[in-house]
């Protein structure tokens, strides 16, 4: 099919209604773009401006700094946003190659947590290489213009590379992610002032593409967290799991401790399941610690949203003792 006249339509659009402000597209450096496609895998583009992207800039203004520094920093300038293995990523990604991008989506997706969609973000939003990108407000306008109900992630490739501008890749992509972030959207898609509407063929009931998922029940798991006090410090471990790994956090445990003071209770709903923590102050050097702080010093560790919760009731604590 001769998409030609749907470009020129789309092109028109983001030149009217593009979000061209944005501080990633006012720049070539591959270094915030790529930080950028980074932390808007999981985090909403409001998010991201207001707390995040400029103070980790700050903190971090070039990736050779980002590869100098220990995964600690780097975790810490992180903190708040989540999803940490992001920021380990972005870290080893940063080291393997000493702090310079390369210029092809190719070589992009062979760094570490780089994926095919992201490497080719960063290729054709720094280098201009013709290639389309495909994330999730991408994805769902390319299932609606073909009416794709779940196609296998293949199909959505081939179409998504079939439908690409590549004589304007830069703008035919930006395009597309804004025009599903603000017209094709998940619900009440604005269908009769979408560019691509003529030649879209799910746009007659464009909710059934993608077919829905099933939701899945959320568990919840409720646990005790243990404020461990010795010699004046305060216990952490150090997590070693995917989800928070290189975090420090309260040690948990399925049980209440025999004797403690309840400091209150903390709750975070992660992508998967939700957690409540209830904060159990216990003298002595009990097990799990990997080490010990005053909170001074844990002020400058990478903690958790919740074990940050905790930190503020133990704050309290010792403020109103």
């Amino acid at each position: 099919m001769h998409y030609q006249p749907l470009h020129d339509a789309l092109f028109s659009w983001y030149q009217t209604h593009g979000r061209h402000d944005l501080p990633w597209r006012n720049t070539r450096d591959p270094y915030p773009i790529y930080l950028s496609e980074i932390m808007l895998q999981q985090t909403q583009v409001a998010t991201v401006l207001e707390r995040f992207y400029f103070p980790f800039l700050e903190r971090f203004p070039t990736l050779k700094s980002v590869a100098e520094a220990p995964e600690e920093a780097v975790l810490k300038a992180w903190q708040g946003l989540g999803y940490y293995t992001r920021a380990r990523n972005l870290h080893a990604c940063a080291k393997a190659c000493d702090g310079t991008l390369p210029g092809s989506a190719a070589e992009l997706e062979q760094l570490p947590g780089i994926g095919k969609s992201t490497a080719r973000a960063v290729a054709a939003f720094a280098y201009h290489e013709p290639v389309a990108i495909l994330d999730a407000n991408v994805k769902r306008i390319i299932h609606r213009f073909f009416a794709l109900a779940s196609p296998t992630p293949k199909t959505l490739w081939e179409k998504t590379d079939a439908l690409l501008d590549a004589a304007r890749p830069y703008d035919y992509n930006q395009a597309m992610m804004d025009l599903g972030a603000t017209v094709c959207t998940p619900k009440a898609p604005e269908c009769a002032v979408c560019p691509l509407a003529s030649g879209c063929r799910g746009k007659t009931d464009p909710t059934a593409y993608p077919e829905p998922k099933k939701k899945k029940a959320v568990p919840h798991h409720a646990r005790y967290a243990l404020v461990q006090l010795h010699k004046g410090k305060i216990g952490l471990m150090l997590r070693k799991e995917k989800l928070l790994g290189g975090l420090w956090g309260f040690v948990q445990q399925d049980t209440a401790p025999e004797v403690h003071e309840l400091l209150g209770t903390a709750r975070h709903a992660y992508s998967h399941f939700k957690l409540t923590l209830s904060a159990c102050l216990v003298e002595g050097d009990l097990p799990g610690c990997d080490g010990w702080f005053s909170l001074e010093e844990i002020a400058a560790l990478p903690l958790s949203k919740i074990d940050e919760t905790i930190l503020a009731m133990v704050k309290h604590r010792f403020e109103t003792v």
